[in-house]
C-alpha cells in the first residue's frame, strides 16, 4: 500500500469498526439482566469522526467502546511521532479504537485497550510513514495471581506468533508508561503497550492489532464470568472508589491517548469516557483501606516475570 485511497482507507476503517462490533457485543454480554447501550455517530470539525459507543449494565458498570478516523494537516504532539519521516508530508491520517470497562464488582477490575495505525500522507496521496500503536492493561482492586498470569499469558501467546522479542519489551513498556509518578505507585499488573512500530508491511501490522484487541478481549471476558457473582463487603467497594482516583488521575495528568484526544479536538464526551462513573478522594483512610492499599501495591510492585 503506497497510496491512500478511498478504497484501501475503507478497508483499514472496516476492520478497526469490526473490531468495535466484536467488543461491544462481548461487553455488553457480560451483563447478566439488564443493561443501557448507546451509540453516537461524531464528526470533527479539522477533518473525520467517528462512533462512541457507551454501556452501563448490572455487571460493567460503565464501559466505552470508541471508533475514530481523523485526519489534518498537522501531526498531534501526542501522537508520539518523533518527526515526520519527509518533508513532502502534508497531513496525517489516523485510525484507531479504544476501550475501558468499569464493572460494578470490586472483584472484577478494570481494563483498558487501544489499537490505532498513523499513516503521513504526501503529494498525489503518497504514504510517506506509517506506524501502529496500542496495548492493553488491567487495574484490578483485590489481588488474584490467577487473572495475572492468564493476562500475561495470553498476551505473550499472542505476541509470539509475531516475534519472540514482543511481549518483553511490550510488558517492560506498559510497566514504566502506567505509573503515577506523583504517587510513587503503577496502575496496575500491567499488560502490553507498543508504539511507533512498523511489523513488516501494513498488512501485518494491521493483522498484529486484530489479534491484540481479540487477545484482550476474549481474556478479559473470562476474568470478569469468573468474578462477577462473588459477593463483596462495603468496605471491598469503598476501597474501589478509593483506588478508582488513581485511575482518574492518571488520565487527566498523564495518559497519552487523553493528550491526543484533547490536542486533535477530538469529541469530549469520547475522550473523557474513560473515567469512572463513581470514585472517591478521602483525605483520611480507614485502616482497612490502608491496609488493602499496601497489599494491593505490593501486589503490582512484583515485576511481569515473576507474575507468571
Amino acid at each position: 500500500m503506497n497510496k491512500l485511497n478511498k478504497d484501501n482507507l475503507t478497508l483499514i476503517e472496516s476492520r478497526f469498526k469490526f473490531i468495535q462490533r466484536k467488543i461491544d457485543k462481548k461487553l455488553n454480554s457480560l451483563n447478566k439482566k439488564s443493561f443501557q447501550r448507546n451509540a453516537e455517530t461524531w464528526n470533527r470539525k479539522q477533518g473525520g469522526g467517528g462512533k462512541s459507543i457507551s454501556i452501563n449494565g448490572d455487571v460493567i458498570e460503565k464501559a466505552a467502546v470508541n471508533f475514530s478516523s481523523i485526519f489534518g494537516k498537522k501531526l498531534p504532539a501526542a501522537s508520539l511521532a518523533t518527526k515526520l519521516k519527509s518533508n513532502n508530508s502534508s497531513k496525517f491520517h489516523a485510525v484507531g479504537v479504544s476501550v475501558i470497562s468499569h464493572p460494578f464488582n470490586p472483584y472484577c477490575p478494570t481494563s483498558h485497550m487501544n489499537i490505532r495505525i498513523f499513516l503521513e500522507i504526501g503529494k498525489n496521496a503518497l504514504i510517506n510513514n506509517w506506524w501502529i500503536g496500542g496495548g492493553f492493561d488491567l487495574t484490578p482492586f483485590i489481588v488474584s495471581i490467577k487473572d495475572s498470569s492468564d493476562w500475561h499469558n495470553e498476551a505473550k501467546s499472542t505476541l509470539d506468533e509475531f516475534s519472540k522479542k514482543y511481549y518483553k519489551k511490550f510488558a517492560k513498556n506498559c510497566d514504566e508508561y502506567f505509573v503515577l509518578p506523583h504517587r510513587n505507585e503503577k496502575r496496575g499488573i500491567g499488560g502490553i503497550f507498543f508504539d511507533q512500530l512498523q511489523h513488516k508491511d501494513i498488512e501485518s501490522s494491521l493483522f498484529l492489532l486484530e489479534k491484540t484487541a481479540e487477545s484482550y478481549i476474549n481474556t478479559y471476558e473470562k476474568i470478569i464470568l469468573s468474578h462477577r457473582n462473588k459477593k463483596f463487603s462495603k468496605d471491598d467497594q469503598a476501597f474501589q472508589l478509593y483506588r478508582r482516583g488513581r485511575y482518574v488521575e492518571f488520565n487527566l495528568l498523564f495518559d497519552r491517548g487523553t493528550k491526543f484526544g484533547i490536542e486533535s479536538n477530538g469529541r469530549a464526551e469520547s475522550i473523557l469516557a474513560s473515567l469512572p462513573p463513581l470514585v472517591s478522594w478521602p483525605y483520611s483512610n480507614s485502616k482497612t483501606i490502608k491496609k488493602k492499599n499496601k497489599s494491593l501495591i505490593s501486589f503490582f510492585d512484583k515485576s511481569w516475570k515473576e507474575r507468571i
